[in-house]
């Protein structure tokens, strides 16, 4: 039976989706079109009449997984985005986590289009996190740097806890200490402003 377009459409979606996923777990290098196919449900036949290579997949996949988690955390408070990022629960979610702290080293060692959409991801991230809250909190944004500052860190926490054995009191002690150190620090430059004012009405 012949595939619509709108099903191709939605199978080469599918398909971007499920990379996304084993990418995440298993990393760009371990993982061939082959199984990536099978995880989605379709022969290897199938993958060129979707896309040119498996380059052209890694850089859909991570546009994807970027995306998921701009609408996961991106707006939210810098403090709360703290809090839900350097986790237990993320740390043990590879899959379902942010590409950043799954890929990035990975990404370095991709040909530039990948690091490009990367860079794209970062940037569009930050954005969202600066002047979050601001309307509701009546809190003052942080500035770029600190967002910067405050994503550096925390994609690093990940990437440490994560590199220790998964029962490694070390494991948890590199998310606790960071995750304190970096909601302390938001928390005064949000308010750091507010001081300001009411030093110079004094």
């Amino acid at each position: 039976m012949k595939v619509t377009k709108a099903q191709a459409e939605a199978n080469r979606a599918h398909v971007v989706e499920t990379a996304s996923h084993v990418f995440r777990e298993r990393g760009y290098d371990g993982v061939g079109v082959a199984d990536l196919m099978a995880a989605a449900g379709f022969t290897h036949g199938g993958f060129y009449k979707q896309f040119g290579s498996k380059t052209d997949l890694i850089n859909e996949a991570t546009g994807c997984g970027i995306d998921r988690t701009i609408a996961l955390v991106g707006g939210a408070d810098p403090v709360a985005f703290v809090n839900q990022y350097v986790s237990r629960a993320h740390r043990d979610n590879r899959a379902d986590g942010c590409t950043m702290a799954a890929l990035g080293g990975d990404a370095a060692r991709q040909p530039e289009v990948v690091r490009s959409t990367f860079a794209d991801g970062v940037e569009r991230l930050v954005q969202s996190l600066m002047g979050s809250g601001e309307e509701s909190s009546g809190k003052s944004p942080a500035s770029r740097d600190q967002i910067i500052d405050m994503l550096a860190h925390a994609v690093g926490a990940i990437v440490m806890s994560r590199a220790c054995p998964d029962d490694s009191p070390l494991a948890d002690e590199i998310l606790s200490v960071c995750r304190a150190s970096l909601s302390q620090s938001m928390g005064a430059a949000e308010v750091a402003p507010a001081r300001q004012v009411k030093r110079r009405r004094v």
